[in-house]
Order: C-alpha cells, then sequence, then structure tokens
C-alpha cells in the first residue's frame, strides 16, 4: 500500500498543494490529469522528495515519512522504493544507453557492475533498444531517449512507479511508441502514478483517473464514469464537455 497524508507544498507563498490524500493499491495504475499549474508534477517529485514537502506523510510499504522530520537516511530509504520516468528524460549525456541504465542499478540497487549491465542489456533488449546499448542520449531520438529512461526505471524494480507526462517533450511522430511501453509496463503488474495530458492512454491505462485543480484532488474515479459522467463542473469545463 502506498498512502498520502495531508501532503503540502508551498513555493514562497503560493501554494501548490494543499492537503493532498492518496491511496494507492499495489499493482494499481493511476492517472493523474488537470490543467496546466495544479501541482500534478510538484504532487510526484514531493513522493519522492525531489520536492520536499512542507507537511504531510509518504507511505511505501512499512516506510512512513513524515516531512517535518524526514532525514537524509529516511529520502534515501523513499527513493529506493521508487522509480521516476521524466519528462525531459533525464539521462547522463556522457553515457551510453546501457551505461545510464547500468548506473542506476550500481548506484540505487547495489548490483556489481557485472550485473548490472547484464540486467541493462535485458531491458534494453525488451524496450526494443537492443541495437542501441552503444548509443549515447545525443543519438538517439526522442522517443528512444525516453525508452531508456523508462527502461531505467523498469530496471529497479520498485514498489511504486512516478511517471511524469512522458510525452510532452517528444515530437508527435515519437508519442505512440513511448505510450506503447509504457501499457507493457503497466500489463506487468506495476504500480504507477502518471501525470499526462494524453486522454485517450489515461482511458486505456488506468485503473483509476484524479483530475486536479488549484493544489487538490478535486474527482476521481474509473476512466469511464469519470470521462463520461463528471461530477464537478471544473473537470466538465476541462473536459470541454456542457
Amino acid at each position: 500500500m502506498i498512502r498520502v497524508e495531508g501532503l503540502v507544498k508551498r513555493f514562497g507563498d503560493r501554494t501548490v498543494l494543499d492537503g493532498v490524500n492518496l491511496d494507492i493499491a499495489p499493482g494499481e495504475r493511476i492517472v493523474v490529469i488537470g490543467p496546466s499549474g495544479t501541482g500534478k508534477s510538484t504532487l510526484l517529485r514531493c513522493l519522492n522528495f525531489l520536492d520536499r514537502p512542507d507537511a504531510g506523510r509518504v507511505t511505501v510499504g512499512d516506510l512512513t515519512i513524515d516531512a517535518a522530520h524526514a532525514t537524509r537516511r529516511d529520502i534515501l530509504s523513499l527513493r529506493r522504493r521508487t522509480a521516476f520516468v521524466f519528462q525531459n528524460y533525464a539521462l547522463f549525456a556522457n553515457k551510453t544507453a546501457r551505461g545510464n541504465i547500468t548506473e542506476a542499478l550500481t548506484t540505487v540497487r547495489g548490483l556489481s557492475r557485472a550485473e548490472a549491465e547484464a540486467r541493462a542489456v535485458a531491458i534494453l533488449g525488451e524496450i526494443g533498444l537492443g541495437d542501441r546499448g552503444d548509443s549515447y542520449p545525443a543519438a538517439l531520438s526522442g522517443g528512444q531517449q525516453q525508452r531508456v529512461g523508462i527502461g531505467r526505471a523498469m530496471a529497479l524494480g520498485a514498489e511504486l512507479m512516478l511517471v511524469d507526462e512522458p510525452t510532452s517533450a517528444l515530437d508527435p511522430e515519437w508519442v505512440g511508441e513511448v505510450l506503447a511501453l509504457l501499457r507493457r509496463v503497466a500489463e506487468k503488474h506495476q504500480t504507477m502514478l502518471i501525470v499526462t495530458h494524453e486522454m485517450q492512454f489515461a482511458r486505456e491505462i488506468a485503473d483509476r483517473v484524479l483530475f486536479m485543480d488549484a493544489g487538490r484532488v478535486v474527482e476521481q474515479g474509473p476512466p469511464a464514469a469519470l470521462f463520461e459522467h463528471p461530477k464537478d463542473q471544473r473537470l466538465r469545463t476541462f473536459l470541454s464537455l456542457p
């Protein structure tokens, strides 16, 4: 079980997350939608303390961290239980595709170099880049770079995968391949929290969709119910429904 309780994040005098509460069951796939600037990406970043919350508690498995008292050791323990897919890929430019995955496994999981490289080679084959292991990010398309980013997250075997707008930086021609890979990851019952503007993808992949506005979860439910029979007027406006 993953639980978020009373999560608050402020930037100066602006409250970006306003007491967010959320439970995620093992294997559940939750998609977060909403207008830009409503705290969706900040929610993901606060869940593994890339942005430190001002208040609230985060529980992943048997680990619970209170934002007010979290130590560096607590945060490292939390990050070992999560994996992050960034919207801008966040690959090391000086490492090959294989090296980017290997680095995560040696640093986060403590695998030996040989074990990490063997795992990286297997992952590259799984994401359709088995022949590009020696390529540096600059030699890969945007779609290929994002697939490496997803592969890096897959390799970690984390309890929770956080996916932040995985197609927002891609040219339209690469969007389909990235979404197809995420569908394959989801089919393995990976617990996922995904922020996206791709509404059809949300319909297809999500067990539950959350609509955020002004730093709060305004409405949530199964995709069919939320998209076809939204209750909140802000959500109806967002979906361009009368």
